[in-house]
């Protein structure tokens, strides 16, 4: 057993075992820098992605007779790493991110400690940091942190499905009993995550009672669409049991109006009587603007320019009303520049814990003792991760004016990026309003985004312009170790002037989530794009007239 103990930490700290450890670290932060190139993407060198390329790993794929040196094993994995994207200024694709050295801290302490989160008698560390970052950020948005609650959970997909179960829950407490009745119905923008999608489905709801609302052209949810379609359900003896507020569009940061959907919400329990509507805010791409509810851009004591403070104030009116939702979440592994997984599920009122919580017959083995209270078997999770000490770590070195100043930088270089790529590029379109994404669309000739968005457009043109679009993805996708742009086949649906369905518009995301990604770089950002446009054309032209 001595050679097998010497596989794990010190029992009693002694300084032999910890140097070796340590010399690991090193040598793997050392490796890892080496393959670090600014002017790629890509760590070292990218596999050659074959067809065959995973067949081949599954085919020498075994475990060894006998453990390797740890030298081998490091080995082993810094080969894994080669050719693996490394989110630096060339990277602005999606919400990808480049962890904080604080929220690394913070996971290596959570490994070291290796604490259960579901209860604080075996996880007392996460423990004690979930409780405090809830109620930091009851505080920062506008709930009350004495009976708001909170905790970790994988992903922005956990904590929309998490919500839903307790809006079941709470609507129908037998639920976990007998099962979920079959006339509940849930209601999303057009332009929604799929994440519910993904939800409705798993929690037995179906598909079908899924209601999407449509969009507006600022990409938040109409208002008077939504009141219809609830009003409909009600009439035809459904009942509306959740709005899934978006705040914050993957494709094109649209916020939804939470306060107009309160006020309909209410409009309708008072009109027909029906049972509190549960709205979430799914708030993982835009949670981290909460950061400036409490800003005095009167004063503005960081000095945020005019266009990017003129930017800030209205998500500040927006983000201001996310307490009126009967919960959200923070995706700090998203614009909070931590490791994945930390999403933090924020619950107004921590009452509804009740109608999901395990009764203490099911657990015998956990939950509350003299010697330990904090037994959190509300959770889908049995064994839950302590990311609580990544996102609490991150909130310590950044504080408040720290994530105020990433977060506006955000909005600064996108501003800078926008007016470069119209200027440069004639035949460029930018399709959303100004915020961390910028969404655009190129055209084989003259631009015609507002005849597209208002619909004068026929359905084949459209398509024309959508396979425009795709296949200079594929080009300069091919590049991605260079600059890696994002891209997305539903930016948002259009009518068609010869058709009553809509259609999607394919469009390129540029989305800085790098602090590396700054107005100095936006020349070479749009040289990139402006040089391999000329290629594609020249290219497309020589097919066409070889076609012709």
């Amino acid at each position: 057993m001595k050679e097998i103990q010497k596989l794990f930490p010190s029992m009693d700290g002694n300084e032999l075992q910890r140097e070796e450890l340590l010399s690991y670290f090193k040598t793997i932060l050392t490796k890892i820098d080496e393959l670090k190139d600014p002017n790629k993407l890509t760590l070292g060198i990218m596999p050659e992605y074959t067809e065959d390329y995973y067949n081949r790993i599954i085919e020498k794929a075994d475990v060894p007779k006998k453990g390797v040196p740890m030298e081998e094993v490091i080995q082993e994995l810094l080969k894994l790493a080669e050719g693996h994207r490394y989110v630096n200024r060339n990277y602005v694709a999606n919400a990808a991110p480049l962890p904080n050295i604080a929220s690394m801290i913070g996971n290596l302490v959570m490994v070291l400690v290796n604490g259960n989160n579901l209860w604080d008698v075996e996880g007392p560390a996460a423990a004690a940091a979930e409780i405090e970052i809830t109620s930091m950020l009851s505080k920062l948005i506008g709930y009350d942190e004495s009976i708001s609650a909170g905790y970790t959970t994988w992903g922005g997909q956990g904590v929309v499905f998490n919500s839903l179960r307790l809006a079941i829950a709470r609507y129908a407490p037998s639920s976990n009993e007998n099962g979920v009745p079959q006339n509940l119905y849930c209601f999303c923008s057009e332009l929604s995550h799929y994440s519910l999608y993904k939800s409705v489905e798993a929690a037995g709801i179906g598909v079908k009672n899924m209601i999407r609302v449509k969009a507006n052209a600022d990409h938040s949810m109409n208002l008077d669409d939504l009141k219809e379609k609830m009003a409909l359900v009600i009439g035809n003896g459904g009942v509306p049991l959740y709005v899934l507020a978006t705040m914050g569009t993957t494709d094109t940061f649209g916020v939804d109006d939470i306060e107009g959907i309160k006020r309909i919400a209410e409009d309708l329990e008072r009109t027909h009587g029906v049972f509190p509507i549960y709205i979430h805010a799914d708030s993982a791409m835009g949670g981290m603007y909460t950061f400036f509810n409490h800003y005095d851009f009167e004063s503005n004591p960081l000095r945020f320019e005019d266009n990017v403070k003129k930017v800030l104030r209205s998500y500040q009116h927006k983000f201001k009303q996310i307490k009126l939702a009967d919960s959200m979440v923070f995706d700090f592994h998203k614009l909070g520049q931590t490791p994945y997984i930390t999403s933090l599920f924020l619950i107004k009122n921590r009452e509804y814990l009740k109608y999901v919580d395990l009764d203490a017959a099911e657990t015998p083995y956990v939950g509350n003792r003299g010697y330990g209270s904090y037994h959190t078997g509300f959770t889908l999770e049995c064994s839950r991760m302590g990311s609580a000490l990544a996102i609490y770590a991150s909130l310590l070195a950044f504080g408040m004016e720290g994530y105020q100043e990433l977060l506006a930088n955000y909005i600064r270089v996108n501003i800078a990026f926008r007016e470069m790529l119209t200027r440069e590029v004639s035949n460029v379109a930018v399709t959303n309003e100004i915020s961390p994404i910028t969404t655009f669309r190129f055209y084989p000739e003259k631009t015609e985004w507002d005849n597209e968005l208002n619909g004068h457009l026929p359905v084949e043109e459209i398509m024309e312009i959508n396979q425009f679009n795709d296949e200079f993805a594929e080009v300069i996708g091919a590049e991605r170790d260079t600059v890696f742009f994002g891209n997305t086949k539903k930016q948002r649906l259009v009518e068609a002037a010869d058709s009553n369905k809509q259609l999607p518009v394919y469009a390129h995301k540029f989305f800085t989530i790098s602090p590396y990604s700054t107005i100095e770089e936006v020349d070479r950002y749009v040289g990139f794009l402006k040089e391999h446009l000329e290629i594609f054309l020249k290219m497309r032209n020589r097919k066409y007239s070889i076609i012709g």
